[in-house]
Parts: structure tokens; C-alpha cells; sequence
């Protein structure tokens, strides 16, 4: 499966211990893991700003990252609406990944699960569960 995760599931996968960084792990072990432009730019100012992690932390994080598919960024969203304009381009840059799957905590692309044809949105327990039943 091709699987994009966005900001706020790579921040927690690389910040903190827990379902974010086990969703990860899993991502890595079983399927494909695809990311964007976009989000490793947000990636990198958020861990370098919020978290405060050293600047050759953050650099490592960015480079094991692009060791992985990065999407570069789309030059337009279309006709995608989104309540916030930034998560348009991540929503878009998801589907020029061709994700299967979008793991995000974001509530705004949360609330276009099953609106988006041929693209699974879900939040990381969702996704841990689904890769979990039988």
C-alpha cells in the first residue's frame, strides 16, 4: 500500500513515543511510505521551532525522510476545497503521490474521509486498525 503521511503523524513519529511512531515503523516494514514538499517543509520548521530539537536532528529526520518518495510540489490544488488552504496542497500533493492511503490528525482533511475517489483518508489509529484485522 501507498501510504502518505502528513505534518502532524511525522512530527509525533519523530518527536515523541507512541501511535505515530509505530504507524511509521509499520510503514516502513510492510508498504510504501510517500510524503511532499510540502509537508517537509512544515516538517522541519515545527520540529526545529515548537520542539526546539538541534538543527543536525532535524536535518537527519529530513534526509531519512527523503530516502523515501517525495512529491514535489503540485503546481495548483484544482479544484480541491479544503477549510484551510495549506491542506489543499497537501491533500493534492497526496494524490499526485497516488496514495492509497493519507494518515493525517488534521480535522479538516479527516472530514473529507470518503469524499476524495481512490484515496483512504484516516487518522493513525485508524490506520493501525485496519492493518491489525484479520
Amino acid at each position: 500500500m501507498r501510504v502518505f503521511l502528513d505534518t502532524n503523524v511525522l512530527v509525533s513519529a519523530h518527536a515523541t513515543r507512541g501511535l505515530c511512531r509505530d504507524v511509521l515503523r509499520l510503514i516502513l516494514a510492510e508498504h510504501t511510505l510517500l510524503s511532499a514538499e510540502v509537508v517537509l517543509v512544515e516538517v522541519e520548521r515545527v520540529l526545529t521551532t515548537k520542539f526546539r530539537l538541534p538543527e543536525e536532528v532535524v536535518q537527519e529526520v529530513i534526509a531519512s525522510l527523503r530516502e523515501h518518495h517525495v512529491e514535489p510540489r503540485p503546481e495548483s490544488v484544482g479544484d480541491l476545497v479544503v477549510r484551510d488552504p495549506d491542506d489543499a496542497w497537501v491533500l493534492a500533493s497526496a494524490l499526485a503521490a497516488r496514495a492509497d492511503v493519507l494518515v493525517t490528525g488534521d480535522p479538516d482533511l479527516l472530514d473529507l474521509a470518503g469524499t476524495v475517489a481512490g484515496l483512504c483518508i484516516t487518522n493513525p489509529r485508524g490506520f493501525w486498525e485496519l492493518n491489525r484485522s484479520p
